[in-house]
């Protein structure tokens, strides 16, 4: 069983990938399977993806997305993402649950100039970099972004640059009116790293 939902997994990343290859916007893979494709095991049942939204029509993105099965799991999806920031998909096989982020932002921006192409199960995606996903993840601060953060961090220890990540924490954390993040943050990585 568990054979069969890894491969409907990797059929809808195939088709995740696929869809944003086509787009003429810089586009990447974020969440769960980008943290197990920097190396850190979880599970995860769904695909996480970012596209950079401003010259995007949502209603061409979702038609491409369409040609690979990608299609809304919610009605009037198109209005729910001008609201939300977000395409609630689903890949239409597997029922495997897509949520496409529109990215806006200057970080987000700079992530996706800085992702790179890996080899996930025999499906290449753009993933966003070990380090750009601990800012994702200091950013959502559920409990699993704080467990994929220690992990991120103690895997890829050499390559991040903490000094980039805390500033941009920093003005998260200040957008966000929450300065208590940083202090938070700081003594995650002091448990991540010993």
């Amino acid at each position: 069983m568990a054979e069969r939902a890894d491969q409907q997994l990797l059929d809808a990343l195939a088709a995740v990938a696929a869809a944003l290859d086509s787009v003429d916007s810089a586009s990447m893979i974020i969440g769960g399977i980008a943290v197990i494709a920097r190396g850190v095991p979880r599970q995860t049942i769904d695909i996480d993806a970012t596209v950079w939204a401003e010259s995007v029509a949502l209603e061409a993105l979702l038609a491409k997305l369409a040609t690979r099965r990608v299609v809304p799991r919610i009605a009037d999806a198109v209005s729910f993402a001008r609201q939300h920031q977000v395409l609630l998909l689903e890949h239409e096989p597997t029922a495997i649950p897509v949520d496409l982020s529109l990215a806006w932002l200057p970080f987000e921006r700079v992530a996706l100039e800085r992702a790179d192409h890996v080899d996930f199960g025999g499906v290449r995606l753009r993933v966003a970099t070990p380090e750009d996903l601990v800012i994702y993840k200091a950013v959502a601060w559920r409990d699993r972004d704080r467990s994929d953060i220690e992990r991120l961090l103690a895997r890829h220890r050499d390559t991040i640059d903490l000094e980039r990540v805390r500033q941009v924490v920093r003005e998260f954390a200040a957008a966000l009116d929450d300065p208590a993040r940083v202090e938070q943050f700081d003594a995650l990585v002091r448990r991540a790293l010993g």
